[in-house]
């Protein structure tokens, strides 16, 4: 049994291929890394996603599917509706987190990275921009401009009209673009940009630090208030110098995580920190330090994306 099958079967409780549902099955199985990249990229959790798809199956289990023409868009939809629910009760819950609340980091698998579209869609700095819209305006740029939905097709998913749906897409591109990355940075030069500060942080080099570091780098950590973490965002090249300072104990390995170049950092052989960065003009400008345990699960192994 292949990977996206096996999945399907873990959500479904069921083999492909089982009685009547194996029509319904089979369109899960073609669709799943779709449906969970489209739930992970309006919630920013992977578990909350998989919540969304074991929603997805049993609604479309009980679909009569002769009367479906279009799989693929009957699966998004309800996907949609039901990460939108979900987030709207995510949405009151991080307002009493402790400290930052960084998106579920990901290991992924070099396609993604290829993937231009795909790999910004999902890194920690995209996401943490869309953290910034309505639940609506999310859902409707994410099926919009990470997945090219028509107007139509969003529509039906968000529960508003066609037109009000292109003037809401207007408005989340609008506010995206004025807080996104400044640049798009090639996967090599993120990957030589992130040697160097790695060397640096293991070496204890203060001036090779923040020559790769940018004057105004901003450092989230989120310990969700079950690890050390810093309750506020770090600011400064000499501040953030600082804290990673401390790092020397921990063992680097660099990985695939969200779709671009990252470190995994290990004391004690356990997975401690997922560190992410955010280039622009050749300067690291952002780092996100996931600590949290409860979101560390998911770099243990490759989680399949798609489009």
């Amino acid at each position: 049994m292949d990977e996206p099958t096996r999945q399907a079967a873990d959500v479904t409780g069921r083999s492909v291929g089982t009685g009547g549902a194996e029509a319904a099955t089979k369109a899960f199985v073609a669709h799943r890394n779709l449906l969970f990249t489209v739930a992970y990229e309006m919630l920013g959790s992977a578990s909350d996603a998989e919540d969304v798809l074991q929603e997805t199956w049993l609604r479309w289990a009980d679909v009569d599917q002769a009367t479906v023409r279009e799989p693929r868009a009957f699966l998004v939809r309800i996907t949609t509706r039901q990460a939108l629910t979900r987030l709207r009760t995510l949405s009151r819950r991080r307002e009493s987190y402790v400290g930052p609340w960084l998106p579920e980091p990901l290991l992924t698998s070099p396609d993604v990275a290829e993937d231009a579209e795909l790999a910004d869609s999902v890194s920690m700095a995209m996401l943490l921009v869309l953290e910034t819209l309505r639940p609506t305006e999310r859902a409707v740029f994410v099926l919009r401009e990470v997945f090219g939905l028509g107007y139509g097709e969003i529509a039906q998913a968000v529960g508003r009209t066609t037109t009000a749906v292109r003037q809401i897409a207007h408005r989340a591109r609008a506010h995206v673009a004025a807080r996104r990355p400044r640049e798009s940075v090639s996967p090599a030069r993120s990957r030589k940009a992130l040697a160097a500060f790695q060397q640096a942080v293991e070496t204890g080099d203060l001036r090779g630090l923040l020559d790769v570091i940018a004057p105004d780098v901003v450092l989230l950590t989120d310990g969700g208030g079950v690890v050390r973490a810093a309750l506020r965002p770090v600011v400064g090249a000499r501040d953030v110098a600082g804290v990673l300072g401390r790092l020397t104990s921990a063992t680097f390995r660099p990985a695939q995580v969200n779709g671009s170049p990252a470190l995994i950092l290990r004391t004690g052989g356990e997975i401690d920190t997922v560190l992410a960065v955010r280039l622009e003009g050749g300067l690291i400008t952002g780092l996100y330090a996931v600590r949290n345990p409860g979101k560390l699960s998911r770099v243990g192994r490759e989680t399949a994306l798609g489009r």
